[in-house]
């Protein structure tokens, strides 16, 4: 049987209680001693970054937006959405709602298929630009089928 009152909860605290400056440790705590860590390593960064979709859409309403000699203000107005939330959308530091995205494209003439048909053709370019992937000769030998013997 426990020695707790009945409306009482036990409590085991994650941390242990700070002690004040110059207290000496509790007796009946263990003494543990911590490993030492490893210097922190920054993981090695991938040769070619894979573009993010809200970039290339910020770069195709920025760029439509400057080929109409537009500001800001007017787009967003026109959109009804704010002046520093579309910039953030142009600069691609905001991940907009499909509503969002047909609302600045129909300020910029277009419709949302428009929109997302340019940012993929951008995609499509700066694929192209990159070097492709090498497939193992195993790999396109087979197409990833294992064949039994």
């Amino acid at each position: 049987m426990s020695n707790q009152a009945p409306n009482e909860a036990r409590v085991i605290p994650l941390r242990p209680a700070a002690r004040p400056t110059g207290a000496a440790p509790v007796a009946d705590a263990p003494q543990r001693s911590r490993p030492a860590l490893a210097p922190r390593q920054t993981p090695p960064a991938p040769r070619h970054r894979e573009p993010l979709w809200r970039d290339l859409v910020g770069d195709v309403l920025r760029r439509e937006r400057l080929a109409q000699e537009r500001t800001l203000k007017d787009v967003a107005d026109a959109a009804r959405i704010s002046m520093p939330y579309l910039s953030e959308l142009e600069r691609g530091r905001k991940e907009a709602s499909s509503e969002v995205l047909a609302a600045a494209a129909r300020a910029l003439g277009l419709g949302l298929t428009d929109l997302l048909s340019l940012a993929q053709g951008e995609l499509t370019r700066l694929a192209e630009v990159r070097p492709a992937r090498r497939r193992t000769p195993s790999a396109s030998r087979h197409d990833g089928m294992c064949l039994a013997a």
